[in-house]
């Protein structure tokens, strides 16, 4: 009986240490989202390279992040756990920075360079997540899991923006010395300690061992080609496909227009550094706001009308950023755009638990995150063109932003379809 309870007490102690220490990794890694991802479209512009190449940097990596994704669990297998593997990713991610570090510090970075950092970045760190997604839920009890993930996602909210507005001062006092590319330095090299430091915390947390998934997972398909063909069969065979169709539809829209509204602030309307962060923080501050209130409307809706509700508010967003360049009317849109978007993408998170079982999850999420970055790539390639075409002035952008709009209401036959399909 004593020593029974001795070993309780030692879990505990040993889960509340892990808890702390998962919560500190949370911390870290949006640090470095806010100080080197959230930049990294902002540091191309810089280069002169414009916004087609900003465009690109802000898809192609997600589809090689996409495609190497499928073959993480079996580098989990290959490398004998999940901390191990999620520690390998995490670590190649910082050291992903360091390049971007190095141009900023010389002025100058090619296309293709910027492509392949930006593509170890983004491959590294969705390789890492399904890994990590399996481990906290086999660390963390389920009497506790949804508390403690709603807690430690709001600090680690608070600290992207945190680290974002750190980032901005940094760019406007830089930029008032005329050396703007020192600062995307100072803050690559910022969010690369981070993120390593993010690794070390990775690495103090307990893995707890269970045998029958890594045998499940050694069942499963051997090869990439195997898990694109077994994920397709679920969607068709069950009732995720008509979601999946309709997110990478809807995302082919958005990414549209979504990667140049930073080149439009800071080309087009000739934003500064400092104008730019509190417009783009705006949106942020908004969605960490409304979570709560967002999630009692799911449930008193339903993840399907609310997701209904959120697409058809998404569509005509990029119309308003056409009246006016004022950043309080641009703040304005940002607090209408951040609720929109809180309220899509918890809706299409919950909605990919309710419609699709245990046994075929997997799959879809293989799939889902695949199309995504398939249009992502496809959306932003398409976008870019049209920009460039026109010339890349004010009336380019605004052929692609209601382009957007028009790819976006396109998408909606599929969005009933789902509705129909309960």
């Amino acid at each position: 009986m004593v020593s029974s309870l001795l070993r309780l007490l030692r879990w505990r102690r040993s889960l509340r240490r892990d808890l702390v220490i998962s919560t500190v990794d949370a911390i870290a890694y949006s640090v470095m989202v806010g100080c080197g991802e959230m930049y990294l479209g902002a540091f191309v512009l810089a280069l002169g390279l414009g916004p087609l190449v900003v465009g690109l940097v802000a898809s192609v990596p997600l589809l090689v992040g996409a495609v190497v994704q499928l073959a993480a669990p079996l580098a989990v297998l290959h490398v004998g756990g999940r901390r191990p593997w999620v520690v390998i990713c995490t670590s190649l991610q910082a050291a992903s920075l360091l390049p971007l570090a190095w141009w900023g510090w010389q002025g100058k970075a090619e296309p293709w360079q910027l492509l392949a950092a930006a593509s170890v970045y983004w491959a590294a760190g969705m390789a890492a997540f399904p890994a990590w997604t399996g481990w906290m839920a086999a660390l963390v009890p389920v009497r506790v899991r949804t508390a403690y993930f709603a807690r430690r996602n709001r600090l680690g909210q608070l600290a992207v923006l945190l680290a974002f507005v750190i980032g901005g001062s940094v760019l406007r006092a830089e930029d008032a010395r005329q050396s703007a590319l020192t600062g995307f330095s100072v803050l690559f090299l910022i969010a690369a300690a981070a993120r390593l430091f993010s690794s070390g915390c990775l690495w103090a947390c307990r893995e707890p061992r269970r045998r029958w998934q890594e045998r499940a997972a050694a069942r499963g398909p051997r090869t990439v080609r195997a898990r694109i063909a077994a994920g397709l069969h679920d969607l068709t065979s069950g009732p995720g496909g008509p979601l999946v169709a309709f997110v990478c539809c809807f995302t082919f829209g958005l990414q549209f227009a979504g990667p140049y509204f930073t080149p439009y602030m800071l080309e087009a309307l000739g934003f500064s550094y400092g104008q730019y962060l509190v417009v783009f923080a705006a949106g942020f501050l908004i969605k960490a706001i409304v979570l709560p209130t967002v999630g009692r409307l799911n449930s008193r809706l339903g993840s399907r009308r609310l997701l209904t509700l959120s697409a058809l508010a998404i569509i005509p967003l990029p119309l308003l950023w056409l009246p006016s360049g004022a950043v309080p009317w641009l703040i304005a849109v940002q607090f209408v755009a951040g609720a929109c978007w809180s309220a899509y993408e918890l809706s299409v998170a919950l909605l990919i638990f309710e419609i699709a079982g245990d046994r075929e999850r997997t799959g879809i999420v293989n799939v889902h995150s695949l199309g995504l970055a398939v249009a992502t790539v496809g959306g932003a390639t398409c976008g870019g063109a049209l920009l460039r075409a026109l010339g890349e002035g004010p009336e380019a952008y605004t052929a692609v932003f209601i382009g957007s709009c028009l790819l976006r209401a396109a998408a909606l036959p599929l969005l009933m379809l789902l509705q129909r399909r309960k």
